[in-house]
């Protein structure tokens, strides 16, 4: 019996991308493109008559802009949203918008050559797509909610935060010298990790241990995902750059398009930002930083995978707990997709699966 076919909305203001995304995935053996719409007023009567698996949403339309139509869906009946975004300042902050609303994707679009844009980077939005599909919807709608409802960083946390960091900046060296090579943490995730890091991150004290995150995201949108962090936590989270330092009270997230590895100097952990081939189709990788991990922290380290598709950070999550690491595993009844951690559960990486709810906690007692 033939598998059955992602049923795909296309909802777009700009024909060229709706007839190249449309020839694209009717390529693919696993997707059925429905329909293609302009913006969301057509979407929303087509839908009613048609109501697709995953819908492919711009965000800025005529008539209805893509946040406002998202949360329309998400209230009335939640479906997997694959949100196609330009790359462009703007479209980062209005995405990471629409991911807090609860899309469980991203498809970017420069402003000029698009159409060989689009067929280069097909693959991508094929993987986007079948990942979007095995979305668990429910649980991405109730982790929206708690996020909506959570009490986050206030101001006055926001402006204790930036007046500390400066004097902390210049007070790390003995600091490192007797916490940071103790305590290392790693988080890696895909989709739905955007929402589960925000619930995760929030919930942590300045003490913690330093953290290195890699979240599958594009380039760009991984700054403007970091400094909306930032204003939420009461830890510092910022962009890697190269050089920086893992010390406590930090996370540092990978960049999207580039791979993040951690280096030991002395006393000091580092981290490393640069280019180099896919590694399990994504860049930057779980396993890269994983495996770096492993290797230069060991026994040091808590590694952590969380929700998302496909087995990237598997085996490093492996290489970590056979050299010492103590190793977590979001559990399936919290994840939006049961993807990565499974897979290192399979390969016997994970010591201990958790729910979401239960990770900063976790966090916590062990940086003590």
């Amino acid at each position: 019996m033939p598998e059955k076919k992602i049923r795909v909305l296309i909802v777009d203001d700009s024909a060229v991308v709706r007839q190249v995304l449309t020839q694209l995935l009717s390529k693919s053996d696993a997707i059925e493109v429905i329909g293609s719409v302009s913006d969301p007023i057509f979407a929303m009567a087509r839908m009613n008559q048609d109501w697709p698996d995953v819908i492919v949403l711009d965000v800025e339309m005529p008539r209805m802009d893509g946040i406002t139509f998202l949360k329309k869906i998400m209230s009335v009946r939640p479906t997997p949203v694959v949100i196609c975004s330009t790359l462009t300042e703007k479209g980062a902050e209005t995405t990471l918008q629409a991911l807090s609303a609860g899309a469980v994707g991203i498809v970017t679009k420069p402003k000029a050559g698009l159409k060989s844009f689009l067929e280069d980077d097909s693959a991508d939005i094929t993987h986007a797509i079948k990942a979007a599909a095995q979305t668990d919807m429910r649980r991405m709608k109730a982790m929206t909610m708690s996020l909506s409802t959570a009490g986050h960083a206030t101001p006055a946390n926001t402006a204790l935060k930036s007046t500390l960091q400066p004097r902390d900046q210049q007070h790390t060296s003995s600091l490192a010298m007797s916490s940071t090579t103790d305590r290392l943490i790693a988080i890696g995730t895909s989709t739905g990790g955007t929402q589960a890091l925000e619930l995760v991150l929030t919930k942590l004290s300045r003490i913690c241990a330093g953290i290195v995150i890699v979240q599958h995201m594009p380039e760009r949108f991984t700054a403007a995902f970091a400094a909306r962090l930032n204003t939420l936590c009461e830890i510092e989270v910022k962009e890697a750059e190269s050089g920086d330092r893992v010390i406590p009270g930090r996370a540092l997230i990978a960049p999207g398009g580039k791979h993040m590895s951690i280096k030991r100097s002395g006393a000091q952990y580092h981290v490393e930002v640069q280019d180099g081939p896919l590694v399990n189709r994504h860049k930057p990788s779980v396993d890269v930083l994983f495996r770096s991990v492993a290797k230069w922290a060991g026994k040091n380290a808590l590694g952590i995978i969380m929700t998302g598709m496909g087995d990237d950070g598997a085996r490093g999550l492996k290489e970590m707990l056979n050299e010492g690491a103590q190793t977590l595993g979001q559990d399936e009844k919290s994840c939006v997709v049961y993807g990565m951690p499974k897979e290192a559960v399979k390969l016997g990486a994970v010591q201990q699966e958790v729910p979401l709810q239960a990770i900063s906690g976790h966090i916590e007692r062990y940086s003590k």
